[in-house]
């Protein structure tokens, strides 16, 4: 039962070629294999945590995970044959048509620069600009939600101008403030609380990105556009 399955199948049109592994006995992972954020597979995916969720039809279904590129799928075993899941999710890949992903436009108030982001004036260097261009830049762009992962409410977003692309740290800090605004590669996110972290810190917000007393609980949803929104520039 914990055997892994790779097993190239047939994709939609234009699309890369999913492989689906078996995780364990209760557990399938869709995996799209592409190195960047394409929206039209995340789309896609979105659209099968949807169906599969909703589907009453499908027993044994406990929880579904949409990542960046894959989507976990976890089942009871006992109630789901964990090779019947396989084949129904690689189908689902196929059949499933995106649908318009119900979204929001969230605006995150930003203090940039000085403790709070104190690895804003390094970056502004490695990219040959002024503090106060790579805020104009990093606070210009719309972001999305990719999805949520890493710790509560921690939102993965894409939309990072390319200039403004950096490796992670090679030596991730200890503890991240949360309310922290950071980047870590191609992607933008908020820390929701304290945790460690290897991205770089470019600000804070005093938002409430996490809160369990909350309806949701996550400020965050995946599909939700996001713009940065400078309050205040530090040395």
């Amino acid at each position: 039962m914990n055997a892994v399955i790779d097993k190239q199948e047939p994709a939609g049109a234009g699309l890369r070629k999913p492989r689906a592994h078996l995780a364990g006995a209760g557990g399938v992972y869709l995996d799209c294999g592409n190195a960047d954020i394409d929206m039209s597979i995340q789309e896609r995916i979105w659209a099968m945590a949807r169906a599969l969720r909703e589907d009453a039809r499908l027993e044994g279904i406990r929880e579904v995970v949409p990542g960046v590129n894959n989507l976990l799928v976890l089942f009871d075993p006992l109630r789901l044959d964990p090779g019947a899941a396989r084949e129904h999710v690689l189908r689902l890949w196929e059949d499933i048509a995106p649908g318009r992903t119900e979204s929001r436009q969230v605006d995150i108030p930003v203090v940039y620069g000085g403790e709070p982001g104190i690895d804003l004036k390094d970056l502004a260097e490695n990219a040959g600009l002024r503090i106060q261009d790579y805020v104009e830049l990093h606070s210009s762009a719309t972001y999305q939600v990719v999805c949520l992962g890493s710790t509560p409410g921690f939102a993965y977003m894409s939309g990072l101008p390319q200039r403004l692309h950096a490796p992670r740290r090679s030596s991730p800090r200890l503890r991240v403030p949360g309310g922290s605004v950071m980047i870590g590669g191609v992607q933008a996110g908020v820390i929701p609380g304290d945790a460690p972290s290897g991205w770089h810190i470019l600000g804070r917000t005093a938002l409430d990105i996490f809160d369990p007393r909350r309806d949701p609980p996550c400020l965050l949803m995946p599909g939700d556009t996001v713009r940065f929104v400078p309050q205040k520039v530090l040395a």
